[in-house]
């Protein structure tokens, strides 16, 4: 959790933004239609989603 922490901290500044983020991520996954998000929060959202998910696999693992 320490890397999860950091890269937190690093990217995204506070653990607030990065939900910010993730909640986006879901509300995206209900309203998908064209012109409903910009290309640049579907990829800050992707970028954030992968972070996570690699650090949760890594500590699975």
């Amino acid at each position: 959790m320490d890397e999860l922490s950091k890269i937190i901290e690093d990217q995204y500044g506070t653990p607030e933004t990065l939900a910010k983020w993730l909640d986006l991520a879901v509300e995206m996954l209900f309203y998908v239609e064209e012109d409903t998000f910009s290309r640049v929060e579907f990829q800050e959202v992707v970028t954030a989603l992968k972070k996570v998910v690699l650090i949760l696999r890594n500590k699975v693992d």
